[in-house]
């Protein structure tokens, strides 16, 4: 085993740069006691209602919306398919973790279905009226290839499809832009990326709308059902032995952290200035060339095989992790996180390091 070094900075796009303070509320966590707390216990109660108290209000999540923990945004791939899809589900994809999800639905739910479009192309374009209550995925923000769907097309798409269950799988952009919950009924993500903070932990949100189906089904076969995880819930606890600690390091970075309107706006600034920064540049450049689509999260940049080798090899000399590419961009492009626990300054010092490449 050989650790990371300290110096090095993060840019991987999950998991990622922990905010500053992490280590810090490590040894305030093990100073109380957290690491050993009963999660059964009224100090767990106590600290479960202050951690959903704070992601409803920094992350403007209504508040008849119903949050639970699970161990990763996978997991939550699995949960809606055992508790939410009684025939049919439709799986509109870009990329290879929309496709990954819808895979393994299939394996679950004969009657998923796949909608796949291309990386460049907006949805709006896919996302006629269904005329069903059947359950529609979509990847809000496609971590393999840089891309997001915007508010407006999700807003756009409840209104043509009152009646569907929405879910979304946001792992990459909750907690880093606003997000307009009410437009679906499940949104689900790993703390690992924009939340800033170790791997192990997932958060699933759900509104009344797909908590009755769930209640509709009664799905109980397996033990993170939605039935029985909202039977819980309603007494602040959870069906399993869940991640303490970092429930515990969510609530304390939720407490330390500006509310999302705010971190939009620093998103949104130090996206714009990245596109500037690269646009002058042929050879590597941004993967997606359509701005409409392109994520404000994770910028994936684009050159030959031995370019991007040269890249990374010399960016981890230099003290710098860049994301490899993912899926059949594996070798061909890198990835670069735009999360909030990312310091400006380390920005800047990937930048200059950048323009002392002869690759640029």
């Amino acid at each position: 085993f050989t650790p990371i070094q300290q110096t090095m900075i993060s840019f991987y796009p999950g998991p990622s740069r922990i905010h500053n303070k992490v280590p810090l509320y490590v040894r305030e966590a093990a100073k109380a006691g957290i690491l050993s707390m009963n999660h059964r216990s009224e100090e767990f109660v106590a600290m479960n209602k202050k951690t959903i108290s704070l992601l409803k209000r920094k992350l403007r999540i209504p508040k008849e919306y119903v949050i639970f923990y699970t161990s990763s945004a996978t997991e939550c791939w699995e949960i809606i398919a055992q508790s939410l899809i009684d025939n049919e589900s439709y799986h509109f994809f870009s990329g290879a973790f929309g496709q990954k999800w819808f895979d393994y639905t299939q394996r679950i739910c004969d009657g998923a279905k796949a909608i796949p479009f291309h990386r460049e192309q907006v949805p709006a374009l896919l996302l006629e009226e269904l005329n069903t209550e059947a359950v529609v995925c979509f990847t809000q923000n496609e971590t393999s290839n840089g891309t997001q769907i915007d508010n407006s097309i999700l807003n756009s798409f409840r209104e043509k499809n009152p009646t569907a269950i929405i879910a979304i799988d946001a792992t990459s952009s909750m907690a880093g832009i606003v997000l307009d919950i009410k437009q679906a009924d499940v949104w689900f993500a790993s703390v690992q990326k924009c939340f800033g903070l170790p791997a192990g932990l997932g958060v699933m949100i759900c509104s009344p709308r797909a908590l009755q189906r769930a209640q509709a089904l009664h799905e109980t076969d397996h033990y993170n059902s939605l039935t029985a995880m909202s039977n819980m819930a309603l007494r602040w606890q959870t069906t399993h032995t869940p991640n303490v600690m970092a429930i515990y390091l969510l609530m304390r970075v939720l407490q330390d952290s500006p509310a999302i309107g705010q971190l939009h706006k620093q998103t949104l600034r130090r996206y714009k200035e990245w596109v500037k920064f690269l646009k002058p540049f042929s050879h590597p450049k941004l993967l997606i060339d359509n701005e409409a689509v392109r994520s404000h999260t994770v910028l994936p940049i684009e050159a030959d095989e031995k370019s991007i080798a040269v890249i990374k090899k010399k960016a981890k000399k230099a003290g710098f992790l860049l994301g490899e590419g993912y899926g059949d961009l594996k070798l061909t492009t890198l990835r670069i996180a735009n999360f909030p626990a990312i310091q400006q300054r380390e920005i800047d010092k990937l930048k200059k390091f950048f323009l002392s490449l002869k690759e640029f």
